[in-house]
């Protein structure tokens, strides 16, 4: 089998011409067995009053979404990730609904739990590959009585594989998570992933940071880091942004999965898609080789994460800052301005939030608090 596997898909609203978005990779995806696309926002036309409560941008997708899906053959749309829930019950709802209208089929959200954690099927002549998709928790995340995402629980992930393994003859992991704007996964994520390999994975696809990564090749199973956007039509200041790739992955019943990867470039004033050729693609290919080399050394993986922490330790300590109680950004920002954050931020404060973070009972505890309060 033939299958297409490309990173994150949003068309804003405001897009006049979405057709066009596309048009010149509409035959690539002609001819193969199964088109993969995580979408990665709901697509409903639910008002404000239906916005959850979250940090970052809530995302709706435009009404050709799945015009635009369906004209290049898309079969199977991705749902585990941090935006599907941004617009709540009714937005999950609407896409799904879109989706079966459609006749696409999705994978890794749905209405509680149990739905969200179900295995997508592609079978062909009797072989069959199951497909498996998993977020990071953030504000998408389903529960037994919720609907949303399926988490990334490296226990239940593995019960997942082992379920679907028995199964299916072949087992794909997508994977929604990974740090923004960073080239290569953590050391976490490298040990997270390949354990997911250990277990029964026959290849692992990674997007959600809006960069292109590594892959390597671990006990025969392909690990891809990170596939970046494929289609994103929000202006960044990021040049990694606009460029993506799509993997195309060739699997039969008795022989190792083997693939490609096809390096593609949105363009800044329209985000027409289109691939890339000749020195530019040869440049992309160049930068994953050097990504790779690191991946598969623990010194150099663990010295380039060391170098993001160093370079992303302001932004992530004000979060944890007290002034962020203040509603007015004015007052927030002059209070910075003051070092007011940093007086408080003393380390008796630290270290209280490191140990609520840090201990598995203490962060158990904290989530369940801090979720019911936000409720409340």
């Amino acid at each position: 089998m033939k299958i297409n596997i490309t990173g994150d898909f949003f068309i804003s609203g405001t897009m006049n011409e979405p057709f066009e978005l596309i048009k010149n990779i509409i035959p690539f995806f002609k001819n193969s067995d199964l088109n993969i696309v995580n979408l990665e926002s709901p697509v409903t036309n639910s008002g404000k009053q239906n916005r959850i409560l979250k940090v970052g941008p809530h995302l709706n997708g435009h009404p050709e979404t799945f015009n635009i899906l369906k004209i290049m053959n898309v079969n199977l749309a991705t749902l585990a990730n941090n935006h599907i829930m941004d617009f709540g019950n009714q937005g999950l709802k609407d896409t799904l609904e879109k989706l079966e209208e459609n006749h696409i089929s999705h994978v890794g959200a749905g209405v509680n739990l149990k739905e969200a954690t179900k295995a997508f099927t592609l079978e062909k002549e009797g072989f069959k590959i199951g497909i498996l998709n998993f977020a990071e928790n953030e504000w998408s995340i389903a529960e037994d009585d919720k609907p949303g995402a399926n988490p990334l629980d490296i226990i239940e992930n593995v019960k997942q594989i082992k379920a679907a393994r028995a199964k299916h003859d072949k087992v794909i992991v997508i994977i929604h998570g990974g740090h923004e704007y960073y080239h290569l996964p953590s050391p976490r994520m490298v040990k997270q992933y390949r354990f997911y390999a250990e277990n029964g994975a026959d290849a692992i696809i990674g997007h959600h940071t809006h960069c292109t990564s590594g892959y390597e090749v671990y006990k025969n199973v392909p690990i891809f880091y990170s596939l970046a956007n494929f289609l994103f039509t929000l202006n960044s200041k990021h040049e990694c942004w606009y460029t993506g790739l799509i993997l195309q992955l060739e699997i039969s019943q008795h022989k190792d999965i083997s693939f490609e990867l096809y390096p593609i470039k949105q363009q800044r004033k329209n985000f027409n898609v289109e691939f890339l050729q000749d020195t530019e693609k040869e440049k992309v290919i160049e930068e994953i080789s050097g990504y790779n080399k690191i991946i598969v050394d623990n010194t150099l993986i663990r010295d380039s994460w060391k170098a993001f922490l160093s370079k992303t330790e302001k932004q992530y300590l004000r979060g944890f800052s007290p002034v962020n109680i203040f509603g007015n950004r004015y007052i927030r920002a002059g209070l910075k301005r003051l070092s007011f954050d940093k007086f408080l931020m003393r380390k008796q404060n630290l270290k209280e939030i490191l140990n609520l973070i840090r201990c598995e009972a203490h962060a158990d505890a904290s989530k369940e608090i801090i979720k019911k309060h936000l409720k409340e």
